[in-house]
Protein backbone atom coordinates (compact mmCIF):
# COMPACT_ATOMS: atom_id res chain seq x y z
CA UNK A 1 0.00 0.00 0.00
CA UNK A 2 1.67 3.21 -0.98
CA UNK A 3 1.67 6.13 0.76
CA UNK A 4 -1.30 7.76 -1.19
CA UNK A 5 -3.62 5.51 -0.78
CA UNK A 6 -3.29 6.00 2.87
CA UNK A 7 -4.65 9.72 2.61
CA UNK A 8 -7.73 8.49 0.65
CA UNK A 9 -8.68 5.52 3.13
CA UNK A 10 -8.56 8.45 5.63
CA UNK A 11 -11.05 10.19 3.19
CA UNK A 12 -13.69 8.21 3.30
CA UNK A 13 -13.15 7.04 6.84
CA UNK A 14 -14.02 10.64 7.72
CA UNK A 15 -16.52 11.09 5.14
CA UNK A 16 -18.07 7.74 6.59
CA UNK A 17 -17.88 9.36 10.24
CA UNK A 18 -19.42 13.09 9.36
CA UNK A 19 -22.49 11.03 7.44
CA UNK A 20 -22.86 8.74 10.46
CA UNK A 21 -23.02 11.92 12.77
CA UNK A 22 -25.37 13.72 10.28
CA UNK A 23 -27.39 10.40 10.03
CA UNK A 24 -27.50 10.62 13.85
CA UNK A 25 -26.18 13.65 15.67
CA UNK A 26 -25.30 13.43 19.38
CA UNK A 27 -22.17 10.81 19.12
CA UNK A 28 -19.82 14.11 18.44
CA UNK A 29 -17.69 12.10 15.40
CA UNK A 30 -17.81 15.04 13.39
CA UNK A 31 -14.93 15.90 15.12
CA UNK A 32 -13.04 12.66 14.17
CA UNK A 33 -14.23 12.66 11.25
CA UNK A 34 -13.69 16.38 10.34
CA UNK A 35 -9.73 15.55 11.31
CA UNK A 36 -9.30 12.56 9.50
CA UNK A 37 -10.83 14.17 6.20
CA UNK A 38 -8.34 16.78 6.78
CA UNK A 39 -5.16 14.56 7.11
CA UNK A 40 -6.77 12.70 4.48
CA UNK A 41 -6.43 15.52 2.21
CA UNK A 42 -3.07 16.76 3.16
CA UNK A 43 -1.98 13.09 3.06
CA UNK A 44 -3.40 13.26 -0.98
CA UNK A 45 -0.77 16.56 -1.26
CA UNK A 46 1.99 15.58 0.60
CA UNK A 47 2.07 11.91 1.99
CA UNK A 48 5.43 12.31 3.49
CA UNK A 49 3.98 14.43 5.88
CA UNK A 50 1.55 11.20 7.38
CA UNK A 51 4.94 9.10 8.37
CA UNK A 52 6.41 12.12 9.99
CA UNK A 53 6.03 14.12 13.54
CA UNK A 54 4.28 16.50 11.93
CA UNK A 55 1.11 14.42 11.67
CA UNK A 56 0.11 14.80 15.59
CA UNK A 57 0.42 18.20 15.30
CA UNK A 58 -1.73 18.66 12.10
CA UNK A 59 -4.07 16.54 14.25
CA UNK A 60 -4.31 19.11 17.10
CA UNK A 61 -4.04 21.90 14.94
CA UNK A 62 -7.13 20.57 13.56
CA UNK A 63 -8.83 19.05 15.91
CA UNK A 64 -8.90 22.32 18.56
CA UNK A 65 -10.74 24.55 16.37
CA UNK A 66 -12.64 21.89 14.66
CA UNK A 67 -13.75 21.14 18.40
CA UNK A 68 -15.08 24.72 18.92
CA UNK A 69 -16.89 25.29 15.22
CA UNK A 70 -19.04 21.54 15.74
CA UNK A 71 -20.07 22.57 19.51
CA UNK A 72 -21.40 26.00 18.16
CA UNK A 73 -22.47 24.36 14.80
CA UNK A 74 -24.82 22.03 17.50
CA UNK A 75 -25.89 25.39 19.68
CA UNK A 76 -26.97 26.90 16.69
CA UNK A 77 -28.72 23.59 15.32
CA UNK A 78 -30.39 22.68 18.81
CA UNK A 79 -30.15 25.62 21.58
CA UNK A 80 -30.74 25.03 25.21
CA UNK A 81 -34.14 25.13 26.17
CA UNK A 82 -35.85 25.80 30.30
CA UNK A 83 -37.08 23.07 30.99
CA UNK A 84 -40.94 23.40 30.90
CA UNK A 85 -43.03 22.56 33.97
CA UNK A 86 -46.51 22.63 34.83
CA UNK A 87 -47.06 24.68 38.07
CA UNK A 88 -50.41 23.33 39.76
CA UNK A 89 -51.95 27.23 39.62
CA UNK A 90 -51.90 26.53 36.28
CA UNK A 91 -54.27 24.10 36.26
CA UNK A 92 -56.86 26.44 37.74
CA UNK A 93 -59.90 25.97 35.30
CA UNK A 94 -58.84 23.21 33.44
CA UNK A 95 -60.91 19.89 33.36
CA UNK A 96 -60.00 16.55 34.01
CA UNK A 97 -61.13 12.93 34.72
CA UNK A 98 -60.66 10.84 38.20
CA UNK A 99 -58.40 8.07 37.66
CA UNK A 100 -58.69 7.24 40.93
CA UNK A 101 -61.78 7.33 43.50
CA UNK A 102 -61.99 11.16 45.20
CA UNK A 103 -62.55 10.85 48.70
CA UNK A 104 -63.10 14.12 50.56
CA UNK A 105 -60.74 15.44 53.24
CA UNK A 106 -58.23 12.61 52.05
CA UNK A 107 -55.14 13.40 49.24
CA UNK A 108 -55.92 10.08 48.03
CA UNK A 109 -57.54 10.64 45.10
CA UNK A 110 -56.43 10.91 41.52
CA UNK A 111 -57.15 12.93 38.52
CA UNK A 112 -55.64 13.08 34.71
CA UNK A 113 -55.09 16.18 33.53
CA UNK A 114 -53.08 16.85 30.03
CA UNK A 115 -52.15 13.53 30.38
CA UNK A 116 -50.55 13.88 33.38
CA UNK A 117 -52.03 12.27 36.82
CA UNK A 118 -52.42 14.62 40.05
CA UNK A 119 -53.35 14.28 43.47
CA UNK A 120 -56.97 15.34 44.35
CA UNK A 121 -59.22 15.86 46.59
CA UNK A 122 -62.69 17.23 46.84
CA UNK A 123 -66.02 18.47 49.07
CA UNK A 124 -67.71 15.30 47.88
CA UNK A 125 -66.68 11.91 46.94
CA UNK A 126 -65.70 11.27 43.29
CA UNK A 127 -66.14 8.10 41.60
CA UNK A 128 -63.71 7.03 38.77
CA UNK A 129 -63.80 8.41 34.74
CA UNK A 130 -66.41 11.62 36.41
CA UNK A 131 -65.31 14.45 34.48
CA UNK A 132 -64.02 17.47 37.15
CA UNK A 133 -62.95 21.20 36.99
CA UNK A 134 -59.57 22.07 38.81
CA UNK A 135 -60.58 24.72 41.51
CA UNK A 136 -57.57 25.01 43.18
CA UNK A 137 -54.00 23.93 44.09
CA UNK A 138 -52.34 23.15 46.43
CA UNK A 139 -48.31 22.67 45.90
CA UNK A 140 -48.88 19.62 44.19
CA UNK A 141 -52.38 18.46 44.74
CA UNK A 142 -55.65 20.14 43.19
CA UNK A 143 -58.98 20.38 44.85
CA UNK A 144 -61.55 19.67 42.33
CA UNK A 145 -65.41 19.34 41.84
CA UNK A 146 -67.79 17.85 39.18
CA UNK A 147 -68.41 19.09 36.27
CA UNK A 148 -72.10 18.69 36.80
CA UNK A 149 -72.37 20.38 40.68
CA UNK A 150 -71.36 23.72 38.50
CA UNK A 151 -73.97 23.31 35.57
CA UNK A 152 -76.50 22.97 38.59
CA UNK A 153 -75.52 25.72 40.37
Amino acid sequence: MDEGSIGLILIVLGVFMLIAEASSPGFFIAIPGTVLLILGLIGLVAPDILFSEWSPIIAVLVGIPMTFVIIKLYQKLAPPENPTTTVGTSLIGKTGTVSKTIIPKEISGKVTIDHQSWSATAREEIEVGEDVTIVESKGVHVIVEKIEDKEND
